[in-house]
């Protein structure tokens, strides 16, 4: 069996329409869900053998997040320029590709790739993948070559607004 977390990046600035879009910061929002948003993921005892990140500022910056309060080491985070507005397909090759050694990959990127992945991984619909959001996902697969259309089931469902007050 395999493990799959599927991580949103944090919310970024829009501040400077100069910036290239991979170049995005966070913003202040962002800053402030995404150590709230690590503890979660380590309380939920979601420690996963490596991290597979976009390029883009802010998806690196909350990996790096991740793996700070997840204690990895730095080896285990990988970061990996073509995530960076990838597709389902894109994203299912990369993950397909990932050696067996690893039970449990967590990867961090965009929407909309990551919703279109989680749903033709789980075909469960999804109304929203807002930032900061953590879909963790059971495979029913011993290797990553075998990843394919329904063979996981949402396990965790879990974005920032969902701890806010009302």
């Amino acid at each position: 069996m395999r493990k799959l977390t599927l991580i949103r990046h944090a919310k970024s600035s829009w501040a400077d329409p100069l910036l290239n879009d991979c170049d995005r910061p966070l913003n202040k929002r962002g800053e402030n869900d995404l150590p709230l948003m690590a503890k979660r993921v380590r309380g939920f005892g979601l420690f996963p053998d490596r991290i597979l990140s976009s390029g883009a500022l802010r998806a690196l910056t909350t990996a790096e997040a991740l793996a700070d309060t997840l204690e990895l080491a730095p080896e285990q985070l990988r970061e990996l320029p073509d995530l960076f507005e990838s597709c389902c397909e894109t994203l299912l090759h990369v993950l397909q590709q990932q050696p067996d050694h690893c039970h449990h990959l967590m990867l961090v990127g965009h929407s909309p790739g990551l919703e279109s992945l989680a749903y033709y991984l789980t075909h469960e619909p999804l109304q929203k993948f807002p930032t900061s959001a953590v879909l963790h996902i059971h495979l029913s697969i011993t290797r990553w070559c075998e990843l394919a259309d329904s063979c996981g089931t949402i396990e965790l469902f879990d974005y920032p607004k969902l701890h806010r007050a009302p």
